[in-house]
Parts: C-alpha cells; sequence; structure tokens
C-alpha cells in the first residue's frame, strides 16, 4: 500500500506540473521519513551525491557538445550534400537522404532531440521546397532521429548502463545492427511512398559531383572512425571515446574555419543544463532505489512475476508493453531512471541477458519518443515544420510501424542485438 501511495503521489506532482527530478526527491524523502524517521534526512546528500558522480555520465554533455559543433561548424552540411549526391537520383531521394543523415549524426551526438533540431531545420525545409508535405518531411526527420538512441554512441543506453550496472561497450555494439536494420527499412518504406504519391527525383547521379562531394566531407567520415574505433577497440572507455569526439569535432572544424564562437559557446550552456537536468533525475531517483531497496520492492516484484511465469518470453513481452505504456508520459531519461531498477531483478531472475533487455528498453523509449502526449522528438519535428502534431501522427504511424518491427525482432530474435557481443566480448 506505502508504495503504491508513493507512486500516486509522485504523479499527482508530475501533473501539478513539478519537475520529475523534483517530484521524485519529495515522494523518496516523504517515504523515507514515514518509514525510518526524521534521522534518515543526514543520508540523503550522501545518497544523492553519490548516484550522480557516475563516471560514465560524464559522457553525456560530452556527446551533446559533439554533435553541436559538427552542426554548427559546416560537418552537417558536408555530410548532406553527399548523401545528396548519393541517394539524389532515387525517386525520394531527399527523404532516404534525411534518414542517412540521421544515421550518421547519430554516430556523434546520441541524442535524438538534437538529431531533430540540428538536421531538421535544415532538411524540413528543403523538403517542403521541393515538393515533400510537411507531415511527410516532420514524420521522416522525428522517426530517423530516434535512431540516435539505438545507433551509439546512445545516451539512453549510457543511463542504462548505469541504472543496470551493465557494460556501455557492450550496450554500444549491441545497438549497431538494430539501429542499422531500422534505417533501411525506413528508407525502403521512403521509396514506398515517393512511388505511390509521386514524389520528386532530385537530381541526376553524377559521379563526379559524387567523388567532389565525398573528398570535401572526408574530414567528417573520421568522426564516428575516431570515436567507435577507440571504444570498440577497447582504447579508451565510452566516457573518453566522448571527450575524444569534442577534440575530433573541434579539429575538424577549425580545419573547415566554419566555426561560429557565439553558438559554440551556446552549445555549451545548452550541454551543461541538459546534463544538470539528467545529473538531477539521477540524484533523486538514487534517493528512491534506496528507499526501494529497502523496502524490498524489486525482489518482491521479482517473485511475484516469476510465480506467475517463468517464461522470458512471455516476461519479455509484458515488459514490453510496460515501457511503451509508460514511454506515453515519460521522457527516456525519466524511464530509464525511474524504472530500470526496479525491473531488473525480473530480468535477471528470468535469465534475460541484460544487455539485450536494454537494447529492448531502448527500442521502445525510441517508439515513445514518437508517441502523444510527450512525444519530444515529434514536438520538435513538428514545430520546425509548423505542422499539426495529429497531421504528422497519420503519416509516422508507418515510421512507427517499423521501429516496433524491429522492436519484435530484436526482443524475440536475440541474435540481432548479442551477435557482435558475443563475437568481439565473450
Amino acid at each position: 500500500m506505502a508504495i503504491f501511495l508513493l507512486f500516486i503521489g509522485v504523479l499527482a506532482l508530475v501533473l501539478l506540473n513539478v519537475p520529475i527530478a523534483v517530484a521524485l526527491g519529495i515522494a523518496a524523502v516523504s517515504a523515507m521519513i514515514a518509514s525510518q524517521g526524521i534521522e534518515s534526512l543526514p543520508n540523503v546528500a550522501i545518497v544523492m551525491y553519490s548516484g550522480a558522480t557516475n563516471f560514465p555520465l560524464i559522457a553525456i554533455p560530452l556527446f551533446i557538445l559533439a554533435g553541436a559543433i559538427m552542426n554548427t561548424s559546416g560537418i552537417s552540411r558536408r555530410l548532406l550534400a553527399f548523401a545528396s549526391a548519393l541517394f539524389g537520383f532515387v525517386r525520394g531521394g531527399l527523404a532516404m537522404v534525411n534518414v542517412g543523415a540521421s544515421m550518421f549524426f547519430a554516430e556523434i551526438s546520441g541524442s535524438a532531440v538534437a538529431d531533430v533540431a540540428a538536421l531538421g531545420s535544415i532538411l524540413i525545409p528543403a523538403m517542403k521546397k521541393k515538393g515533400y508535405p510537411g507531415a511527410f518531411a516532420a514524420a521522416v526527420t522525428s522517426s530517423s532521429a530516434s535512431l540516435a538512441i539505438i545507433i551509439p554512441p546512445s545516451i539512453p543506453m549510457i543511463l542504462y548502463a548505469v541504472m543496470a550496472g551493465s557494460s556501455v561497450v557492450q550496450l554500444f555494439v549491441a545497438g549497431l545492427v538494430p539501429g542499422i536494420i531500422g534505417g533501411f527499412l525506413m528508407m525502403g518504406l521512403c521509396y514506398w511512398f515517393a512511388v505511390r504519391y509521386d514524389y520528386p527525383v532530385e537530381e541526376v547521379f553524377q559521379l563526379r559531383r559524387l567523388w567532389t562531394t565525398f573528398k570535401d566531407a572526408s574530414l567528417a567520415f573520421l568522426l564516428p572512425i575516431i570515436i567507435l574505433g577507440g571504444i570498440f577497440g577497447g582504447l579508451v572507455t565510452a566516457t573518453e571515446g566522448a571527450g575524444l569526439a569534442v577534440v575530433a569535432a573541434i579539429g575538424i572544424a577549425g580545419y573547415y574555419r566554419e566555426i561560429n564562437w557565439a553558438q559554440f559557446k551556446a552549445a555549451v550552456i545548452d550541454g551543461g543544463v541538459q546534463t544538470a537536468v539528467v545529473m538531477l533525475l539521477v540524484a533523486s531517483s538514487a534517493l528512491l532505489g534506496v528507499y526501494l531497496t529497502e523496502a524490498q520492492v524489486p525482489q518482491r516484484l521479482a517473485a511475484g512475476i516469476t510465480e506467475l511465469t517463468a517464461n522470458p518470453v512471455i516476461i519479455l513481452a509484458l515488459l514490453n508493453v510496460f515501457f511503451l505504456a509508460i514511454g506515453l508520459f515519460l521522457h527516456s531519461a525519466a524511464a530509464i531512471i525511474l524504472v530500470v531498477p526496479i525491473v531488473m531483478p525480473v530480468v535477471n531472475a528470468a535469465g534475460i541477458d541484460p544487455v539485450h533487455f536494454g537494447i529492448v528498453v531502448t527500442l521502445n523509449l525510441a517508439i515513445g519518443q514518437q508517441t502523444p502526449p510527450v512525444a519530444s522528438v515529434l514536438m520538435t519535428a513538428c514545430s520546425i515544420a509548423k505542422t499539426g502534431i495529429w497531421e504528422v501522427t497519420k503519416v509516422n504511424v508507418y515510421f512507427i510501424a517499423v521501429l516496433l518491427t524491429v522492436l519484435l525482432l530484436v526482443t524475440y530474435v536475440p541474435a540481432i542485438p548479442l551477435s557482435l557481443v558475443n563475437l568481439f566480448y565473450r
């Protein structure tokens, strides 16, 4: 009963527009006082500090900053020019360019919101100018941006690794194949839309232009090689790789001589603000985690579900429905921080690989970014396209179906996310 009241209290505070981090902190402190007395308060500061000082979390502002530098220094423009030369001769090629650019940008920023804000401001107006409907342009940009949290590096994967005590590097490797599958399926869907609704061909294929744009963007192609090569090769940790991404992005931007110092300063501030929000969430969730652990809530939940069924397939189906539901109302960071520590005993008891489950959680939350009422990524795309959310959603359901297909494949064919992990790390 106490746990039910705790979550009702958090929900009530959130509905009153109290920030989630503050709501979690208030609920956790209230529960600690009610169960342990006021003498438990001195532990609050220690628990919050310990929760927010995880080394892997430092990667978050660094990846955000690397993505911002990439966008403000002309790197994004060069990549888009190359993608256009590569796919522009296909009907609906600009939509495919959108998906391909998101897949590449994902390898730098790790944030879907950063992806849609950076690329959407360029691609959505360009698509509308070429005759694509605004709703379609927003839907493609929004859904392909969610690949940014599936393809490494991924900020939600970093948070999951911290909350679940899993390996960040193995999660990054596990996200490669599902992300590539999702990207190519979305490109196929774009082609289907283009043929059905007679969307335009952008340009005639020119090998000379392809080579010119490739040379112009060649330094930009080094970024994922440096970052992911260093991480996967064991030369650097994920956090050190994030620092390497910033240094490489600054170096390449300096070579191009297109970096805007005012925007660079704004990117640093924005990265700091976003990190502060996440750190406060982590700190307040650490309080809640201590209380739930002492009350043995995760253990009871695990025992209850395993008594109901020990079949991992059924347990994964139940957890998929659960995460899809909370993805409607919570941002991905809040959902991971709040829920993952509670369900991990269930996952471990069922013998489900934590890395496999991490990709399942990430895909669920990627879908949540596209489904109202929260839908942070979809809202950003609609704002850029100046198109109504329900109008965009009518088109976006097809792209959400692609993400659901990838989710089902990842959930019930573990070899898809785990094959590379088993090959290189086990």
